[in-house]
């Protein structure tokens, strides 16, 4: 009988096939893969920083570097014109002594205890509000988030109009309803209200669509469980509605808290510190010590000792947000310290439709 060839197998290569063979069963062969070149991955890397290196330099130029030299600046007693002299610690010295810089302390600690609870509290308001399916919602959402899109120095050239103590529209409006007229803006005891105030009617959209959005993530099968249990509004919004909108504030009362540590233009703008004083913060006292009395090495200390307040306030609200969310992400189901989202707080909801 003729001889046939035996027939291939998947686990035999074809005949005259060449390969590297490794480990693995008799008659398995494997291609060896191609090494990259060592020049290869020079050129590659060497293409990658040319396309990274512009941004860097930017990175270092304008912001590395200012930082370093005002850190040094802030040693030195420096005019901005003759040769700076190395003072050490004494510019912060003086800081501690100076009854302005703790005046515009006290003005920017007042400021941003009035703006940033009730920028929050009149964001949560408006976004419950705006969460509705009503008639032009989406119209209400634009008219509310329009100001804050409107930049400082335009908020503050229109109010110094509208506020003007003897040709404002404020004033004409008081004296026809019978009022008496007001300083406003010119009057030492009302002047950082006034601010606070035209500061809300900007800054209050930003919380509105932060809120509107973290709203909108609200499992609607929360909500649906507290209503079952026999929980009212008031109920689901305080253990449903703000249990979850936890981590939103945080992130809001951090953010308000920097931009109210920062204001400037719209000081800038509308009062340039006075009347005497009642308006001047913390960066309008740098500008003015910097730029105006030319002690730069004197306004570079301020501008560090706010930059450690700043780095507080930071450092406060990650440790709270921490600690809340800690208890959330050692539960059974997951790892320990795995973070989860947060969930709501039925735990008095069940009692009320009960006792209902």
């Amino acid at each position: 009988m003729p001889h046939h060839p035996p027939p291939l197998t998947v686990g035999d290569p074809p005949a005259g096939s060449t390969g590297t063979t490794g480990p693995g069963p008799a008659g398995t062969r494997r291609r060896g893969l191609p090494r990259r070149r060592p020049d290869a991955r020079r050129r590659e890397t060497a293409t990658a920083w040319t396309f990274v290196a512009p941004a860097v330099l930017i990175i270092l130029g304008l912001s590395v570097l200012p930082v370093v030299w005002s850190l040094l600046l802030s040693f030195q007693a420096n005019d901005l014109v003759t040769p700076s002299r190395w003072v050490g610690l004494d510019n912060y010295r003086a800081l501690s002594a100076d009854p302005h810089f703790s005046q515009a302390v006290r003005n920017t600690l007042l400021y941003t205890v009035l703006f940033v609870p009730l920028s929050l509290a009149g964001g949560l308001g408006l976004a419950l509000a705006l969460n509705r399916r009503i008639r032009l919602v989406g119209l209400y959402r634009t008219l509310v988030f329009v100001p804050f899109v409107v930049s400082a120095t335009a908020q503050g050239v229109l109010f110094s109009f509208i506020l003007d103590p003897e040709f404002g529209v404020a004033n004409s409006v008081l004296s026809r309803l019978g009022l008496s007229p007001q300083g406003f803006l010119t009057d030492p005891g009302q002047a950082l209200a006034v601010l606070v105030v035209i500061t809300l009617w900007s800054g209050t959209g930003f919380c509105v669509v932060v809120y509107l959005a973290a709203l909108q993530d609200v499992p609607a099968s929360l909500i649906e469980a507290a209503r079952l249990d026999g929980a009212g509004r008031r109920h689901v919004l305080r253990h449903v509605t703000l249990p979850a909108l936890a981590p939103v504030t945080v992130f809001l009362v951090l953010w308000q808290t920097i931009q109210s540590l920062q204001v400037f233009d719209l000081v800038y703008v509308t009062t340039k510190g006075g009347p005497l004083g009642s308006t001047t913060v913390i960066v309008y006292f740098i500008w003015e010590q910097a730029f105006k009395s030319f002690t730069a090495g004197y306004g570079a200390a301020a501008a560090y000792v706010l930059a450690v307040a700043l780095a507080l306030a930071g450092a406060v609200l990650r440790i709270v947000r921490g600690r809340a969310d800690r208890p959330a992400g050692t539960g059974s189901g997951g790892p320990a310290g795995a973070p989860r989202p947060a969930t709501a707080d039925t735990s008095g909801l069940r009692t009320e439709g009960t006792a209902r």
